[in-house]
C-alpha cells in the first residue's frame, strides 16, 4: 500500500513496517507546509491498524535528510507573525514526538536545525557516516530550540553548546561518540539497516509496543518541552530586528550576512 501525505510518502509492507520517505526538493526544508503533513501523517499512523513500526528517510538521491527550516518563511517576519508560526508548530511537534509506534530515522543524508530535532524525536536513529549535523540558527540571528531534546538524550553539555553557540557541522562519524546514535554506517546501508531493525520490533506484540513506546514518552517527554518552547520565546523575541533580518536575507541570497549586532 502506498499513501501520499504531501511531501511524505508511505510504503507499508506486509509485516507492518511503513517506510516514508520525506520529499521536498531540492533539499527537504521545512515549511509550515511540511508542518501540516506531519500531522496528517500522525493522525493516519494512529488511525492504523496495520503500521507497526515508522521508518523516516529522505529520497536515496537527495542532498539532505532535512535541510532545516525553509527560511523563506522568515521574510519580514514579526514577533506576532512568529508567534503564530510557533503557535502552529507547537500542535504539530508534540504529536510527532508522541506518536503511539516506534519511529526509526534513516538518516540517509545531511540533518540541519530542525532537522536535528526531528531525528531526536525518533526512538532510533541509523545514521550515514558522512551526513552533516548542525544547529546553525545562530548564523541567522536566530535561536536553535534543541537544546533541551538533546540534553534528554544525554549528549554531553559541552558538545550541545558547542554546536548551538558556533552553528557549525559535524559528521555523524564525529558525533558518534556522544550516544545520538544507535548506528552510524556506509550510506548505502542506511536504509537496510532501519529496515532491518524495523522488522525485528514489528514482529513484538504491538499492544506491548504502543504501551512501551508511550511510557517511554512519559518518561523523556516534559523536559525537551518545556526548553523548546523556552528557546521559542527568545527566538519571538527577537523576530523583526535587524540581525535576524538580515541573517535570512544572506541565506536565501548566497551571500555573508553583514550583522549590526542589533
Amino acid at each position: 500500500m502506498q499513501i501520499k501525505l504531501g511531501c511524505l510518502n508511505l510504503m507499508l509492507h506486509e509485516n507492518g513496517v511503513a517506510h516514508v520517505v520525506f520529499d521536498r526538493p531540492p533539499v527537504n526544508a521545512v515549511s509550515i507546509s511540511v508542518y501540516e503533513d506531519i500531522g496528517k501523517l500522525v493522525e493516519f499512523v494512529e488511525s492504523s491498524k496495520d503500521i507497526r513500526v515508522l521508518v523516516l528517510s529522505a529520497p536515496e538521491n537527495s542532498k539532505a535528510w532535512c535541510g532545516g527550516a525553509d527560511l523563506n518563511d522568515f521574510v519580514g517576519m514579526d514577533p506576532e507573525r512568529r508567534k503564530s508560526r510557533y503557535d502552529y508548530i507547537n500542535t504539530r511537534i508534540p504529536g510527532f514526538a508522541r506518536i503511539d509506534r516506534p519511529v526509526i530515522a534513516a538518516i540517509n543524508g545531511h540533518a540541519i536545525g530542525i532537522g536535528m530535532i526531528l531525528a531526536a524525536l525518533c526512538d532510533l536513529r541509523v545514521a550515514a557516516e558522512d551526513a552533516m549535523f548542525a544547529c546553525p540558527e545562530i548564523d541567522y540571528g536566530l535561536i536553535a530550540g534543541g537544546a533541551g531534546v538533546f540534553a534528554m538524550l544525554k549528549m554531553p553539555e559541552a558538545k550541545i553548546r558547542e554546536m548551538l553557540f558556533t552553528g557549525n557541522r559535524f559528521s555523524a562519524k564525529e558525533l558518534e561518540s556522544t550516544g545520538f546514535f544507535n548506528y552510524v554506517v556506509p550510506r548505502f546501508q542506511v536504509i537496510p539497516r532501519a529496515l532491518e531493525l524495523a522488522k525485528n520490533i514489528a514482529s513484538k506484540s504491538q499492544p506491548v509496543m504502543r504501551a512501551r513506546k508511550s511510557a517511554s514518552v512519559a518518561i523523556e517527554g516534559r523536559t525537551w518541552m518545556e526548553a523548546y518552547l523556552d528557546a521559542q520565546a527568545l527566538s519571538g523575541l527577537l523576530a523583526g530586528n535587524v540581525d535576524g533580518e538580515e541573517g535570512v536575507l544572506a541565506f536565501i541570497q548566497h551571500r555573508q550576512p553583514n550583522y549590526k549586532d542589533e
